[in-house]
């Protein structure tokens, strides 16, 4: 079959094109032909060897990824053979408390990943897609998506009516904008491009803020507001930006950490004191938080929003695209 290995993490050289044998799943293990996957922030930071957890050698990449089952394991009952399924970024948390093994089992790093035409997954590592989007759009949905619902849902547990802040334009912040519009919930959305902006405001934003134009969007965030502040932020920054998210926060309010874009910066304390905040680290989600996002999104119609889609043979382009930072939510890759 054809897959792609990271020969050497440091560059995206290392992504190299290989023929390797079809796998066979084993007890509760399934086979499934990958149609697309999708790309986030991660898979670049393992190719370029800046990601901080462990990397399995010449790992297959990407963690997000669908297609059809075409072979069960024995005990297999969760799905069969001709569903159309979606991996899990973990493969191995069912649900509940995350517990420290969980980190092992993550697609694309401990463990292979979805990058190859047909990929063994746990039978608990997968989920059925809702029947309105295309492979396509379900690769979109294991981590960025993921990642958002347990934002919202799981840590803000946020209801019609409340606000949030989006940082950016990528994959996470598009799907927290579309999911807290399912939910009635209003949305502040930052980016350093007008353009990106306007269609930001088309996907249902009430308001956008230009951070290179407003540099104290914190500010400005607050304005919006009516000088309460946002319910949430999802961080997606990192240190370089959670001061301000901080001071665009209520008071008692809570702000999502996810990304680490805006590298590393002083941050005071007395901050998270003075807003009463409630910061908390977000790592994807589980089988379960998937399965419940999927039934929000078929009830709702949901559509995600994909930049642009590469063949297979050329992943390594859809890589540069991501790096080049030009995208507006999703990069996938095609293998029909």
């Amino acid at each position: 079959m054809r897959a792609y290995q990271l020969s050497q993490p440091g560059g995206l050289e290392g992504l190299t094109a290989v023929d390797l044998p079809t796998p066979k799943p084993a007890y509760r293990q399934v086979l499934v032909k990958v149609a697309a996957c999708s790309l986030n922030y991660r898979d670049l930071a393992i190719a370029l060897g800046r990601y901080r957890m462990p990397v399995k050698p010449n790992v297959i990449p990407l963690s997000d990824g669908a297609g059809e089952v075409v072979e069960v394991g024995p005990g297999v009952t969760r799905v069969k053979a001709g569903d159309r399924v979606a991996g899990c970024f973990f493969q191995r948390w069912p649900g509940g408390a995350q517990s420290a093994e969980v980190q092992s089992s993550a697609l694309g790093g401990s463990i292979d990943g979805m990058l190859a035409q047909y990929v063994v997954l746990e039978e608990d590592g997968v989920v059925t897609l809702p029947a309105h989007l295309s492979y396509e759009e379900g690769a979109t949905l294991p981590c960025a998506a993921v990642t958002a619902w347990n934002a919202l849902v799981e840590h803000g547990q946020r209801i019609a009516g409340d606000s949030i802040l989006v940082q950016g334009t990528g994959g996470v912040s598009m799907f927290a904008l579309q999911l807290a519009r399912l939910m009635g919930v209003t949305v502040v959305a930052t980016s350093s491009s007008d353009e990106k902006l306007a269609r930001a405001l088309k996907l249902g934003a009430s308001h956008g803020i230009n951070y290179k134009a407003t540099p104290d969007w914190d500010k400005a965030a607050l304005e919006h507001t009516g000088g309460r502040g946002v319910d949430q932020v999802v961080e997606i920054g990192g240190p370089g930006t959670l001061a301000k998210s901080l001071g665009a926060i209520r008071v008692g309010g809570k702000v999502s950490m996810i990304g680490f874009l805006a590298g590393q910066a002083d941050l005071n304390p007395m901050l998270i004191t003075a807003r009463r905040a409630n910061i908390q680290g977000i790592s994807v989600g589980s089988t379960q938080m998937f399965e419940a996002m999927n039934r929000a999104i078929a009830a709702g119609g949901l559509k995600p929003v994909i930049d642009k889609v590469f063949p297979f043979a050329d992943a390594p382009a859809a890589y540069k695209h991501l790096q080049s930072a030009q995208h507006f939510g999703k990069i996938v890759i095609s293998l029909a």
